[in-house]
């Protein structure tokens, strides 16, 4: 069972590697447990003081007992009350949106690391919140009341909803828990992006229910989308309900008939045709590009082929086929739209993958916008795993 978090003392410390202090120096914010020296005595998800191996105080950590990441700093200070620092870090995460979100009632509250709240996802969607405790510590019962007490006053939900990662928990050693509302009896409702409206289920779907790291992005792609498009991977239909503002014609694919059916419900909410195609993408590009279908839009929006460095080679020869087919099948003039959530996969590394693309397909490409993930998902420069989304607009004659 993990232990509550205590407040940080000189008798919990974990001493790291020079290479461990090193990276902490940095400006990272994570060690790994083959950096750690000695975490004697030190309970599972506790606050502890982080060292060097001369004693020199590093910070504040949580520490696992289980991740690879044994140590994720939350203050280069000790810190003397966690639940008085864990409210003010959420005061700061919430002015950081209210200052730079405008325009839309659904937007990542907390992005872990990026909002110094290392472990904890929390999503706003119109009145519902949804949360995902990702760490030991974070799952601890003064943590947790903490948060969801400071939400309460804070955001005023009408409820609460927990999203689940069994997987996170097995590997976190944490106890099985479900799915469930942890405040008020509120699980679906409605919110809006960039004009747009979307049905949601706090309990169903991926991750915590959207993709609102794509909010900027499907406004982005609308402005330059226009004739025949073409979204694939479309999960709900983010990117063609926006592209349906322009376009003559949208057709968006996916392998899931649930998703797909939410896509559809959002398409009639907001009074656009769209045709929906429940299909392997690999498959029907192949299919497409053979048989001469062509777009004047396509977008690209695949889950994350590459979930480890190991990954890379296939997740790189997944991207190009992809890239490759879809670049076939645009006229001249028209407009792709590729992306990677691939942290493994670097913006040089996609770039390079689509220039390859472009010279097989024998078309050319001219780059119009290089993006990244929407605001309300902030990168710290130092913590370069808190970048991940790559979205290249791209013109082709």
């Amino acid at each position: 069972m993990v232990q509550k978090p205590k407040p940080s003392d000189p008798n919990l410390i974990v001493k790291v590697s020079p290479r461990g202090a090193t990276r902490l120096k940095s400006g990272h914010v994570w060690v790994y447990r083959s950096d750690i020296v000695s975490a004697e005595g030190v309970p599972p998800g506790s606050l502890v003081l982080v060292t060097d191996h001369r004693g020199q105080t590093l910070g504040s950590a949580l520490y696992s007992s289980s991740s690879q990441i044994a140590i994720r700093l939350i203050s280069r200070d000790p810190v003397a009350d966690l639940p008085a620092l864990l409210r003010q870090r959420l005061a700061q995460a919430i002015a950081y949106r209210e200052r730079l979100i405008h325009d839309t009632n659904a937007y990542r509250v907390i992005f872990s690391e990026a909002d110094f709240l290392p472990g904890l996802i929390v999503d706003r969607y119109n009145d519902i919140l949804s949360v995902q405790i990702l760490t030991q510590a974070m799952d601890a019962e003064i943590v947790r009341d903490t948060l969801i007490s400071e939400l309460t006053e804070r955001l005023h939900p009408a409820s609460i909803v927990e999203r689940v990662a069994p997987r996170v928990r097995q590997l976190e050693e944490l106890p099985p828990r479900s799915s469930g509302l942890l405040e008020g009896d509120k699980s679906s409702t409605m919110f809006a992006m960039n004009g747009v409206q979307f049905h949601f289920d706090a309990l169903e779907g991926q991750k915590t229910g959207a993709f609102l790291d794509q909010r900027e992005n499907y406004a982005a792609a609308a402005q330059y989308g226009h004739g025949e498009a073409l979204d694939v991977f479309c999960y709900q239909g983010g990117f063609a309900l926006h592209l349906a503002k322009r376009c003559s014609h949208v057709a968006g694919v996916d392998s899931s008939r649930l998703a797909l059916e939410v896509a559809d419900q959002n398409a009639a909410l907001n009074g656009r045709e769209i045709e929906w195609i429940e299909a392997n993408a690999f498959d029907l590009l192949k299919d497409y590009s053979s048989s001469g279908h062509f777009y004047d839009t396509i977008v690209l929006d695949p889950p994350a082929f590459a979930k480890s460095k190991r990954e890379m080679d296939a997740a790189m020869r997944g991207y190009k086929e992809l890239n490759l087919r879809a670049l076939k099948m645009l006229r001249p003039g028209g407009f792709l739209v590729t992306c990677s959530c691939s942290y493994h996969v670097s913006q040089s590394d996609f770039l390079e993958m689509l220039a390859a693309s472009a010279l097989d397909a024998r078309r050319e490409l001219r780059l119009v916008e290089v993006r990244g993930q929407s605001k309300d998902h902030p990168i710290l420069l130092n913590v370069p795993e808190t970048g991940y989304l790559k979205c290249v607009i791209a013109m082709v004659s």
